[in-house]
């Protein structure tokens, strides 16, 4: 049986909030804390808003695996913050250990981003339940197991547990990739309502470096999306890369709802479609039925 080794979860998890919680201005009063007593749900108002704080958590989100490093004047104009604030903003994260400042002038995260992504992926109470399961349907198949979720028009990669032999890109926990050309993405995707499908997916989706079989607009994948939600489960063959396939199915909340996929990611040399949908399909569906029926309406809800 090949070799597994589970990828670092070290990766940075690019946070989705945008506001900053908690402690903070009341009133227009800046360094004002909250009430004793108050609520969550107070203090989750717009007059405990941290404006410094939100501005801060703002440029942190334009750092991504596709583009790790800038500029601060880049990070103003992408931000559509003054340079004066964002200068103040990256010098502070900077002195913080949340930013690094690199020799040719660029800042990237830092130590302490890490740090808090790792928090985050532990924190989930999805990643801790399932891991067990995934771990034994690795040991099983002896192919690559991923877990992600959707994030905008792309897969973020919340487990990943490598077969050595499999030869692709460098994918690791806190990876994204298009969703369009994944077998996770297609699954996702499919059990998205009209307007959020149409919200997420663009022309900008359908990445030009992509495999061979690769769809090229939302158009084209229109009826595979509508064939996924009817079937439960969804391949990816050649679309990501040139020699690999993958299948992938759904993990659902106790209410139904999709919360994430599981795949199975094999060479295209070693497994023909009708291998993967005889052998692994059957595979990846039960572990996923499984990991379903160990979620509480709690851990659902966290997701």
């Amino acid at each position: 049986m090949p070799r597994r080794t589970a990828s670092s979860s070290s990766a940075t998890l690019r946070s989705n909030s945008a506001g900053g919680r908690g402690p903070a201005a009341a009133g227009g009063q800046a360094g004002r804390a909250v009430p004793p007593g108050a609520s969550r749900e107070s203090a989750e108002r717009p007059e405990y808003r941290v404006e410094a704080l939100a501005k801060g958590l703002r440029i942190l989100s334009l750092f991504s695996e596709q583009r790790p490093s800038w500029r601060v004047s880049d990070l103003a104009a992408a931000a559509g913050l003054p340079m004066p604030t964002v200068y103040r903003v990256v010098m502070t994260l900077a002195s913080e250990g949340y930013l690094d400042h690199l020799p040719n002038g660029d800042y990237r995260p830092g130590v302490r981003t890490l740090t808090l992504g790792t928090a985050a992926l532990r924190s989930l109470d999805l990643v801790a339940i399932a891991t067990p399961k995934l771990t034994e349907l690795g040991e099983r198949t002896g192919e690559t197991v991923n877990l992600a979720v959707l994030s905008g028009d792309r897969v973020l990669y919340l487990i990943r547990l490598r077969n050595s032999d499999l030869v692709t890109a460098n994918i690791q926990v806190g990876s994204t990739l298009p969703a369009v050309h994944t077998s996770i993405g297609k699954l996702l995707l499919a059990h998205l309502d009209e307007a959020d499908l149409q919200a997420r997916i663009t022309d900008a989706s359908f990445a030009a470096n992509s495999g061979p079989n690769a769809k090229v607009s939302l158009a084209e994948l229109r009826d595979e999306l509508r064939t996924i939600r009817d079937q439960g489960w969804a391949m990816q063959d050649e679309e990501l890369a040139y020699g690999l396939r993958s299948v992938a199915a759904p993990i659902t909340a106790p209410d139904g709802r999709v919360l994430a996929g599981v795949n199975l990611a094999v060479q295209a040399q070693d497994w023909s479609t009708q291998r993967i949908i005889r052998e692994l399909r059957p595979a990846v569906l039960a572990t996923c039925a499984e990991i379903s029926a160990l979620l509480s309406d709690t851990t659902a809800g966290s997701l």
